[in-house]
């Protein structure tokens, strides 16, 4: 018996070998849906698209043909068959498969619905005033579901309505609505079902990205990963001015709690020691006498230059009774051979006490009562004195850190109480 073999045109063969050598040359390959794409708008894109995309339309049974001989050398694309609905097409590229989204997204325009058409998500038509005048218009929309009115001599769409559903068939009297509504719900361009990269089939809802949306998880993720780093300091080049910002607020608050002397904080230790000691004397009730203070102080200062004249006086006297006893001394030795010179040294000894006598009476003169009362004014207080204050201020930091105690007790009590209640 002879076998009848099939005749296949010669076109139909140069197809499908195109198309193997297309998806043997290109890593990226598309399926694409042309259903309702009006020609010149096809025109548009693929001149918009030249150079970088290559788009080829043919019959459902080439392509899959071109699928079964490309087996053997790339991998996964039989799986595209199943995507093969409406007027398929394929699209070859070697950019990334969310570009090729991201492109053909963009070369979408908007366009009327029309009757029977597929509504790709849910048409709502959005409450408020419209152009027409009051009129049959009215029951028009009440038949595709719309409820209106008349509001400043006008129809006026009451709420917000979904008249068709993502998914379901647009009647012929719904899309006459929408286009004397204006409402254009439908998009004119490439629809890209499936792109197979390496093995792998990206279908619409992956390569379908809300870029605004992405970007607000990746600062998100960014500012999240941030304050974990500043909280566990983990050093890196953006959070190291941070860190150490926040090592010197420790140490800071470290040195005036545990009270480090240190030039950056000496004026908080300074402020801080001014507080405690106002509050004590508040609790204390000390009272201080600011006056009193600054008296003996004036005092000191004017009494230095009258205790040195007191005490500059006599040592002028011991000098000229020195010079004296020399000149007697450099007198005695010539005369030590007679004898007569003995009484003579004996009446000059008799006759020197008398400038110190006219010294002695000399002191009292000087000295005015006022004087006296301000030297006894300006005496240095004793040690035993300075001890006893500083026992003072003890028992009164003392008093203090015990009053603090009762009072945090009694806070507790409360506390204790309000639980038990």
């Amino acid at each position: 018996m002879t076998q009848i073999q099939a005749h296949v045109a010669e076109y139909k063969k140069k197809i499908v070998g195109n198309l193997v050598n297309l998806i043997s040359k290109n890593p990226i390959v598309g399926v694409v849906n042309m259903e309702n794409l009006p020609a010149p708008q096809l025109q548009k894109m693929r001149a918009q698209l030249r150079g970088k995309f290559y788009i080829t339309m043919t019959k459902r049974r080439l392509i899959k043909l071109a699928f079964e001989k490309s087996k053997s050398k790339t991998k996964g694309i039989e799986e595209l068959e199943s995507h093969l609905g409406g007027m398929p097409a394929l699209i070859f590229t070697k950019e990334n498969p969310f570009k090729l989204s991201k492109t053909l997204q963009k070369s979408k325009s908007p366009a009327p619905a029309k009757a029977g058409q597929t509504a790709p998500r849910d048409i709502v038509v959005n409450k408020g005033a419209t152009p027409f005048a009051p009129g049959p218009i009215i029951g028009e929309l009440a038949v595709a579901g719309i409820k209106s009115g008349v509001e400043g001599g006008k129809v006026a769409i009451k709420e917000d309505t979904v008249v068709v559903k993502a998914g379901e068939k647009i009647k012929p009297k719904v899309a006459e609505i929408l286009t004397r509504l204006g409402v254009e719900p439908m998009e004119v361009g490439l629809d890209l079902v499936a792109v197979l990269e390496n093995g792998l089939i990206y279908k619409r809802d992956i390569l379908s990205i809300d870029e605004s949306e992405y970007i607000n998880r990746l600062s998100n993720a960014s500012r999240w990963a941030f304050n974990l780093a500043n909280f566990v300091s983990y050093p890196t080049k953006e959070t190291i001015k941070l860190l150490i910002g926040k090592a010197f607020n420790d140490a800071k608050s470290l040195g005036i709690a545990q009270e480090i002397f240190d030039k950056v904080i000496i004026d908080s230790l300074l402020g801080k020691a001014e507080q405690q000691m106002l509050s004590l004397k508040a609790e204390a009730n000390i009272q201080v006498v600011e006056k009193k203070v600054e008296e003996p102080t004036k005092e000191k200062v004017g009494s230095k230059p009258e205790v040195k004249k007191e005490e500059a006086k006599p040592e002028p006297k011991k000098e000229v009774a020195k010079s004296e006893e020399k000149k007697e001394k450099i007198e005695a030795k010539p005369e030590v051979k007679k004898e007569e010179s003995k009484p003579k040294t004996e009446e000059k000894q008799k006759e020197e006490p008398k400038p110190e006598k006219k010294i002695e009476e000399v002191k009292p003169k000087t000295q005015d009562p006022k004087q006296k009362a301000e030297s006894t004014e300006i005496k240095a207080p004793t040690r035993e004195e300075l001890e006893a204050n500083i026992r003072m201020r003890e028992k009164e930091k003392e008093i203090k850190d015990v009053e603090k105690i009762a009072q945090d007790l009694q806070r507790k009590a409360i506390k204790d109480q309000e639980k038990k209640k």
